[in-house]
């Protein structure tokens, strides 16, 4: 049977995060991708221009078709943009055994804010216990807690172990937003903590780099892979999509990484 992931976030109309930087890597990475979206978006690699919540209904329809009919081996969520979006996505999954890899999406990478402050409680409440993995940035870790964003790697295991405090029961603290040479997600689980390093990449064209990390997560859970080792290639082919994003050259922001690198190359790494 073919390992299927439904993911339920927002749409980008740029087509570098959300549902559809999802589906782009559920499919690069094996999988099938099925959908439930959550908000629309006008945006582009330079920002949002608006945003269409989708009645928290209609969330829960989507949701309940796809999983009425469709054997589903693992779920993403991503941006649930409202309390009553998120209270409809938890009616859905409260009870579902199928593992889910929350992140929590707050802010766009130009800055704009896709969660109000009073989505931010319900989100606490109603998902991460649902969580097999949550996937903060460190600004969104800080966020949850009520404190500074970590500065340190015991700052950052610290938080981790308080973000699974209140229910997930991995939590992957990203490590875009530190400082150094390397980028380090750090995975703090049962077991232990366990930490992926690949070299920093000096690149603006990182738009949807967290919606694709935690898609490729999932995927990895939908075949099967235990929590370290989907984290583990998710970490090194979400290094290799940034590395080959410069060569797409799309839009004149931030653009997105190249999520089917290995299956077709772009013009520039056709030349090189």
């Amino acid at each position: 049977m073919t390992p299927t992931v439904l993911t339920i976030a927002g749409s980008d109309s740029g087509g570098g995060a959300g549902i559809q930087a999802d589906l782009k890597t559920v499919s690069a990475l094996g999988c099938y991708g099925a959908s439930a979206i959550t908000a629309v978006t006008a945006q582009n690699t330079r920002g949002v221009a608006a945003v269409h919540p989708v009645p928290p209904d209609l969330i829960r329809a989507q949701i309940d078709a796809v999983l009425d009919d469709i054997q589903v081996h693992a779920i993403k969520i991503g941006m649930v943009g409202s309390a009553a979006g998120i209270a409809a996505v938890a009616a859905s999954l409260r009870d579902c055994p199928i593992p889910i890899v929350l992140d929590p999406v707050m802010v766009a990478k130009s800055g704009d804010v896709l969660m109000p402050d009073n989505a931010v409680g319900a989100l606490i409440r109603d998902l991460l216990p649902l969580a097999r993995v949550l996937t903060p940035n460190l600004p969104e870790a800080a966020r949850l807690l009520g404190a500074d964003p970590a500065r340190d790697d015991a700052g950052a295991v610290a938080q981790a172990a308080g973000l699974r405090a209140l229910g997930p029961r991995h939590v992957l603290m990203k490590g875009g937003h530190a400082a150094g040479a390397d980028c380090t997600d750090l995975l703090a689980g049962p077991e232990g903590v366990v930490r992926f390093s690949s070299p920093r990449i000096g690149t603006r064209n990182t738009h949807g780099t967290g919606c694709t990390l935690s898609s490729a997560i999932a995927a990895g859970l939908a075949q099967g892979l235990t929590v370290a080792e989907a984290v583990g290639r998710a970490h090194d082919w979400l290094h290799r999509a940034i590395l080959a994003a410069d060569g797409l050259a799309v839009g004149g922001g931030n653009g997105p990484v190249h999520h089917f690198h290995a299956l077709w190359p772009c013009r520039a790494e056709a030349a090189a």
